[in-house]
């Protein structure tokens, strides 16, 4: 799925290295196709205060859009 750069999605999996759950809400900062052509994006996290925690990449099947349906939380890291 492509999704618009500058937006919010929520990660569909974990990324241990990074502390990141599943559902942890990321903003999408840049668009990339790796080497071995999977798509991608390099993500910011952000924590409830605005401040920047990390920025990384992830596979593009790694991010879904958020819903209607969903509720904000917030969790410690």
């Amino acid at each position: 799925m492509k999704f618009e750069l500058y937006t919010d999605v929520a990660l569909t999996c974990d990324v241990p290295a990074h502390r990141l759950r599943c559902g942890d809400i990321v903003k999408l900062v840049d668009h990339h196709m790796a080497s071995d052509g999977i798509e991608g994006y390099s993500i910011e996290v952000f924590n409830a205060l605005g401040d920047t925690i990390t920025v990384t990449a992830v596979p593009a099947s790694a991010l879904e859009a958020l819903r209607e349906d969903e509720v904000l939380s917030a969790r410690t890291l």
